[in-house]
């Protein structure tokens, strides 16, 4: 068989490099099976999201930078990204606070406008798709309904959707998503609510699992159907992992929610939790499950460096694909030197960073470690049953609709690490440096 092995080493900017077999003898102590005839999940694709702090960044670039940062993210040559996400009103990555309608007086939705968007966030879909062709899903997560629908009477700080205003709400959200098919940009996946469970600083919305569970049901999957937007995606949870199951189960076990229902949304920010992600693909095994945000923290982790921060990636995409995962979101495409612009100053990193002032752009660690997994495991790919004969090593298999196996191997330890890879008797052998993420490629005759 032809094995190709692409490797990402940071001490020797090697970056996507194909490397050679050291050897074709399989070393029996040091193997790492694959075995394409067991098959799990469909895998759906890999993205970033479109904040309006992105689009803001991508329009202080040059044309040349701003075709280099689109191709880099969406070209087949870069990290060929076919999923991805955006906001409904403004989040934390916005330059401000915003909705769409800001008058509580106008029930009809007369002044509803997206013309904030069409600034900065659309152009920059827009740009992707150009690139991508009809092959960019997107989906929308609400960070906020407008102040006047809230208890607190604000975007920030959390408090609750009032009643009185599900039923509005709901049709917010398909005016939101009809507009942007009016822009020629699909929205085909929606969450109720990023982050339902968190009190923020910046613009956040509390539900909990009974009132997120009835707002499905009652309001906004019968809404969707009624404005002939039935084909949309429905994501529940879009939060951690810690409590992922349960928040599932109160809306899953309720069968009027359910029938609404195609899939369950997570972040990272409290660990791996993957046997949380693990119970909901066993529980619920027809149910889709997405990795839809997450991002290394300036708040956290601004002192650590460049390799930890890309193994964090590479660790978590290879443990929730192990447990179930069908495709996976990062969070911001582009932020400046600052980590941001942010406006409650909440700054963090992303996997191509820029300098407006002086036009530059700059790929992370971080950026090449997810190309690992997004440029050589194709949407419509299987993940596959694998073994390892050591835990110094993190591994992932899938078997891409061509036939084509892809195995990824993370080395987060000190040592360099020997494996042969085996397929029934068949396979070679390579050395997996310290701190190295490889990929190997190959076809059965």
């Amino acid at each position: 068989m032809d094995y190709k092995c692409f490797v990402t080493d940071y001490g020797r900017q090697e970056f996507w490099k194909e490397t050679k077999a050291v050897s074709d003898d399989i070393n029996c102590m040091n193997v790492v099976n694959i075995y394409p005839d067991i098959t799990y999940q469909t895998i759906e694709g890999f993205g970033g999201a479109f904040t309006e702090a992105s689009g803001y960044n991508l329009s202080l670039l040059g044309p040349e930078n701003q075709s280099e940062v689109i191709k880099a993210y969406f070209g087949r040559d870069g990290l060929d990204y076919s999923m991805c996400r955006t906001h409904i009103n403004s989040c934390d990555f916005a330059l401000g606070n915003y909705a769409y309608v800001e008058d509580e007086k106008d029930t009809k939705f007369d002044t509803f406008t997206i013309e904030r968007d069409k600034q900065y966030i659309i152009p920059m879909i827009q740009k992707a798709q150009q690139v991508k062709g009809d092959k960019l899903a997107m989906l929308a997560s609400p960070w906020s309904p407008p102040a006047f629908m809230k208890t607190n009477g604000e975007m920030n700080h959390g408090g609750k959707l009032k009643k009185e205003y599900y039923g509005q709400w709901a049709r917010y959200i398909a005016r939101y998503i009809k507009s942007y098919r009016e822009e020629g940009i699909d929205i085909s996946m929606l969450s109720v609510q990023n982050e339902p469970a968190a009190t923020q600083t910046w613009d956040s919305c509390e539900y909990t699992a009974e009132e997120e569970r009835d707002f499905v049901k009652g309001y906004l999957g019968p809404v969707l159907e009624e404005e002939g937007l039935g084909n949309v995606k429905i994501l529940v949870w879009d939060h951690n992992k810690e409590i992922l199951y349960e928040r599932a189960k109160t809306v899953l076990d309720d069968q009027d929610a359910a029938r609404y229902v195609k899939g369950v949304g997570f972040h990272w920010y409290t660990g791996d939790h993957f046997d949380a992600v693990a119970l909901v693909r066993e529980k619920y095994p027809d149910t889709g499950l997405y990795f839809t945000e997450g991002c290394v923290e300036y708040s956290r982790f601004m002192d650590s460096n460049e390799v930890t921060k890309a193994e964090m990636y590479a660790h978590d995409i290879i443990g929730n694909f192990n447990a179930g995962m069908n495709g996976y979101m990062d969070w911001n495409l582009l932020l400046d030197d600052k980590g941001g612009p942010n406006h409650v100053k909440n700054y963090c990193a992303a996997p191509i960073m820029c300098s407006p002032s002086g036009d530059t752009v700059e790929k992370r660690l971080c950026y090449y470690y997810i190309g690992h997994f997004s440029r050589y495991i194709k949407p419509g790919a299987k993940r596959t049953a694998v073994t390892r004969y050591t835990d110094l090593i993190d591994a992932a298999g899938f078997i891409n609709p061509d036939g084509e196996r892809v195995l990824v191997i993370l080395n987060k330890s000190d040592k360099e690490v020997p494996v042969s890879v085996r397929e029934y008797g068949d396979g070679t052998s390579y050395i997996i440096a310290s701190h190295t993420i490889a990929t190997i490629l190959y076809k059965q005759p």
